[in-house]
């Protein structure tokens, strides 16, 4: 029987307050940036993507959280508490381990443009930043003028809370007739999950039956109450050409609640999951997406944690894209099933101008079957990215072969971070010293090449013409073979990057 002073009454730690999750994505922030024995390993993160995979981090944490408390609501949270803490230091060694994104890897919103920029009302300048009613009424009033031509809304970069998300719900839904583009990608940052959710249930009930051709939602951390949240909206698109759910904390639960709520993808061009938790399950449900897709052009699905089965899924469904004119599926884990499985899709997409393929574990194999596949093909290939993928000097005569089939329209190159080393290096040297049309950067750097796989290359980019950069950084030159690099390059040497990295082995 309960104490009439409560004292009885049993503690819930689950969930925990707002404040409380904001103290651990500082704590996750200061670990990401503060040098430790992995940090040494793998490199600290900048404050500025510290901050954006702590939030991803903790919002992750806290869902898997949040499923270990429903399935035993009656108890104290303990085990919903250590679920939290378990997952979210998990998650913060995969990011320590990743290291450091690439700028190209990192995440960019598209710009909501259009050639008329009076049809754009946008509010997302200047810093991120929480907006309140009376600052919502404001900043939203010329979207209440009589005649407005206002057909692009972007509303990213500001946090809406409950009173800011009414008043803009109740503007929306006047003017949701005449909207063509939709941006609320970033729109409850640091909000409360309940709340978060609430504000894009009212954001979708207002938008609900426009006649979207952009809608992006990224940087919601939806999970998959989030994008149900967006159900009614998502369920009223049939006419959707480009749609966005970048680092958006997509759960294969998530995934597949995309794929069943959007009712119709004939029209789709471009489709973004970038930096999400997708999984082998979350990929076969985009896979089906992809698969009723064929007008896709612009595929990307990358850091997506997507492994062998997933992997192959998608390769299959890129089979119906016809049209594809760029694919990104970067840094994930296939290993070499899903690039044999690739290869038969990229031998018929004669449409294929860039192709980022780097961090996928393909190995010899799985790089050789797309090499000889882009090598049969029809493509224009102008850009070629697959570095980190295990690639030895075995796999180096099919890079060759394959580069040499598209010399009049590579612009460039990215092999970095394999094993090709000095044998490999020479192969591909051979390869470039024929006239290429287009040419102007190639990326060999942490390959473990030395002064003859150097030099090979060098003598055979440095007197090309457009030709503007060779980085071979990272590898085995000692201080006689930068010496020879730099004489090499004396009349331009602007082409040859940095060689600080590189470890003096070489004689």
């Amino acid at each position: 029987m309960e104490s009439t002073h409560g004292y009885m009454r049993s503690i819930k730690l689950w969930p925990p307050s707002h404040n409380t999750r904001l103290v651990l994505v500082e704590r996750i922030v200061k670990n990401l940036t503060t040098p430790s024995i992995l940090s040494r390993k793998y490199g600290l993160l900048s404050k500025e993507e510290a901050e954006e995979d702590a939030k991803e981090i903790e919002s992750a944490a806290f869902v898997a959280a949040s499923q270990q408390f429903e399935k035993e609501p009656e108890s104290d949270g303990t085990s919903a508490v250590q679920v939290y803490a378990k997952e979210s230091s998990k998650l913060m060694v995969e990011v320590v381990k990743r290291g450091s994104r690439p700028k190209e890897d990192q995440d960019v919103i598209p710009e909501l443009t259009t050639p008329d920029q009076e049809t754009v009302f946008d509010i997302s300048g200047g810093r991120r930043s929480f907006i309140e009613a009376e600052e919502a009424r404001e900043l939203l009033k010329p979207l209440k003028e009589p005649g407005n031509k206002f057909t692009k809304i972007c509303f990213s970069n500001r946090s809406f809370g409950l009173p800011a998300a009414h008043v803009a719900a109740s503007i929306l839904s006047s003017i949701k007739d005449q909207l063509t583009g939709v941006d609320l990608s970033d729109i409850v940052s640091r909000r409360p999950a309940p709340e978060a959710v609430e504000v894009m249930r009212m954001f979708s009930s207002a938008i609900e039956g426009s006649n979207l051709s952009y809608l992006n939602l990224s940087n919601n951390h939806l999970g998959e109450q989030g994008v149900r949240a967006f159900g009614d909206l998502l369920k009223s698109q049939n006419n959707l050409v480009e749609l966005y759910l970048m680092n958006a904390s997509l759960s294969k639960e998530a995934a597949k609640a995309v794929c069943e709520l959007i009712p119709s993808t004939k029209k789709l061009k471009i489709l973004h999951i970038h930096h999400n938790m997708t999984g082998d399950e979350g990929a076969i449900s985009i896979s089906q997406l992809v698969k009723e897709s064929p007008n896709l052009e612009d595929f990307r699905c990358s850091s997506t944690r997507v492994g062998s089965r997933g992997g192959v899924a998608l390769a299959e469904a890129l089979d119906t894209c016809t049209v594809l004119r760029k694919l990104d599926l970067r840094d994930n884990i296939f290993g070499p099933e899903p690039g044999v499985t690739l290869s038969q899709a990229l031998s018929i997409h004669i449409n294929i101008t860039e192709l980022y393929l780097s961090y996928l574990n393909l190995e010899n194999e799985g790089t050789i079957s797309i090499a000889n596949a882009l090598k049969s093909s029809d493509s224009i290939l102008e850009i070629l990215e697959m570095a980190g993928n295990n690639i030895t000097y075995e796999a180096a005569n099919a890079l060759a072969d394959c580069i040499t089939a598209k010399k009049s329209s590579l612009n460039k190159i990215n092999l970095s971070e394999n094993e090709l080393r000095d044998e490999g290096a020479i192969v591909i040297g051979k390869a470039l010293v024929a006239e290429f049309g287009r040419l102007s950067i190639v990326d060999l750097s942490t390959n473990g090449i030395r002064r003859d796989g150097a030099t090979a290359l060098a003598k055979a980019v440095v007197g090309k013409s457009g030709f503007r950069l060779l980085n071979i950084n990272g590898n085995f030159l000692s201080h006689q073979g930068i010496e020879d690099m730099k004489a090499i390059f004396k009349n331009s040497p602007r082409m040859l990057g940095p060689l600080d990295e590189n470890d003096p082995q070489d004689t």
